[in-house]
């Protein structure tokens, strides 16, 4: 499998909304997007992709990935870690979360609903420990979710 990664641009904007939105619809059913897919887009668009460094893994000439992530005040933050889903369990992931540790300052954090178990067991996996439990009054959905740390 040759998986390469690049920066992503404006041009890759659709094919990243378009992973946002499948693997949201595949994976978490419970926390459905409060967006509408143009809305999801538009986001990409003109927030995401302005705002954060964001990489795109593509697989025989197709992106199957996208990671997101910045950091504020010394500390690291990966907002999105998204896989298209026939691509899930191939090391696209791990892939993706080595280049953002290879990047960002320690600690490290993001959020995963609570829900969420593969993406929790594979945070975990990765050295990642639960350092927070929400009731999910802070994101959109309104969903539980775990603020997860990796330190040093």
């Amino acid at each position: 499998m040759n998986v390469t990664l690049h920066t992503a641009s404006l041009a890759d904007a659709t094919r990243i909304a378009d992973i946002l939105i499948a693997s949201r619809a595949v994976f978490l059913p419970y926390a459905p997007s409060p967006h509408s897919d143009a809305s999801v887009r538009a986001w990409v668009r003109d927030v995401l992709l302005p705002r954060e460094r964001v990489t795109v893994a593509t697989l025989a000439g197709q992106q199957v990935g996208v990671l997101a992530m910045h950091h504020t005040d010394g500390i690291g933050w990966i907002t999105q870690l998204y896989l298209d889903p026939p691509n899930v369990g191939r090391g696209i992931g791990s892939l993706l979360l080595a280049h953002a540790l290879a990047e960002l300052p320690r600690p490290i954090r993001l959020f995963a609903f609570q829900q969420n178990h593969g993406a929790r067991r594979f945070y975990e996996r990765n050295g990642f420990v639960p350092v927070q439990f929400t009731d999910g009054s802070g994101n959109e959905e309104h969903c539980p979710d775990v603020l997860y740390q990796l330190d040093g």
